[in-house]
Order: C-alpha cells, then sequence, then structure tokens
C-alpha cells in the first residue's frame, strides 16, 4: 500500500474511531501492514481493530503466482501460513492489545458478528466470489454514518483486477453509501441510508 493510500486509510479509521467508538473491522489481515494503521487509530479512540483472515493467502499469492513469497510458508503442510509473521508484526508495534485477529473465512465470520461496527476496510481476495461475499457479509454491520473503505479499486481494467471495483460501484448504486474521498485505489465511502438487506442493497 502506497503511502498516500495509508495516510488515506488512516484518516478514515481515526474518524470512525473517534466518532462511533465502535470496532473497527479489516477483511484480508495478510501480514499485519494496514492492520498497524488501524489498530493505532482505534487505541486513540478508546476501540479495538478487529482483522479477519484465512491467513492461507489469497490466490495471486499461491505458488506460481505474481505475489506469492516462499518465506511465509509452512514447511511442514506446504501451505502459506502468514498468521506468525502477523503477530510478530503486532509484537514490535506493541499494538496487540488493541487487536483482535479472527482466524477464519469472512463469510463465515461475517455471519456471526453481532455488534454494529464504524468501519470496514476491505483488502480481502480479489475474485469476484471472495469480494462479493466480503461486501455481503459485512456491510450490513456499519452504522448509519459509518465507512465502507474498498482497496484495489482500478476502474481501468488495464490498471487491476475487477472484483473490487465492481463492489464498489455496487455500494454506490444501493443508494446506501456516498463517496467520501479517492486516493489512488483506495475509495472511502460513508453509509449514508437506512438498513441494509442481507445482501448489501440498500432498503
Amino acid at each position: 500500500m502506497p503511502v498516500d493510500e495509508g495516510l488515506a486509510l488512516y484518516a478514515a479509521a481515526h474518524e470512525a474511531a473517534t466518532a462511533f467508538r465502535l470496532p473497527l473491522v479489516e477483511v484480508g489481515t495478510y501480514c499485519g501492514r494496514s492492520t498497524l494503521l488501524l489498530a493505532d487509530a482505534a487505541r486513540a479512540a478508546g476501540t479495538i481493530a478487529v482483522t479477519v483472515d484465512h491467513h492461507r493467502g489469497s490466490e495471486e499469492q499461491q505458488p506460481g503466482w505474481e505475489y506469492h513469497d516462499p518465506e511465509v510458508v509452512d514447511p511442514e503442510v506446504g501451505r502459506m501460513d502468514t498468521l506468525p509473521t502477523f503477530r510478530r508484526t503486532l509484537h514490535t508495534a506493541g499494538l496487540e492489545d488493541h487487536v483482535i485477529a479472527m482466524v477464519g473465512r469472512s463469510p463465515e465470520v461475517a455471519a456471526v458478528w453481532g455488534p454494529q461496527v464504524g468501519l470496514v476496510f476491505i483488502d480481502g481476495g480479489h475474485t469476484d466470489e471472495h469480494a462479493t461475499a466480503d461486501y455481503e457479509g459485512w456491510t450490513r454491520h456499519i452504522a448509519p454514518g459509518g465507512l465502507l473503505v474498498v482497496h484495489d479499486v482500478f476502474p481501468d481494467p488495464a490498471d487491476g483486477g475487477q472484483a473490487p471495483y465492481r463492489i464498489y460501484r455496487r455500494a454506490l448504486e444501493s443508494g446506501a453509501f456516498t463517496e467520501v474521498s479517492a486516493t489512488r485505489s483506495l475509495r472511502v465511502l460513508r453509509r449514508t441510508a437506512g438498513p441494509l438487506d442481507g445482501d448489501g442493497s440498500g432498503t
């Protein structure tokens, strides 16, 4: 994540944490770089950051793909496992007490999640299946006035995958969200409408 996108994410997290004192949720932890931004904002406001990931890597991080990192492969099971690296990231930053790490698949965690949240940051799997499941699972938990942040939004297919762009457009077209800011591929939207249906559409 470029510095300007990180600053925009932090600004959104700080705004939401300060305004609502509700959890800030991240979908897609990887090794925890963006988690630190949410956790620092949560700490300052007296709330908590919650980050959700199965820690087995998304599609583009698997062996043979562009973003594969062999250093995060568990040699015993032969699969990616970013959880140990993530825990070290939190420890080094001194933010362990301000983060709840939920290890599991996003739709299943969203289905059992109860309270409203002040912010949802979607940066998980980039297929339509995964991005749509993240959107539908988590947007209904955003408090009115809370923020939805989507990473890797590329209107031009030549710049990157289209799944995050499609859920960003879906949020706007639902009538339940309005755009607050755009910084490179990071989009910040505010929930402005009433209750959301189970599929993330406005009512």
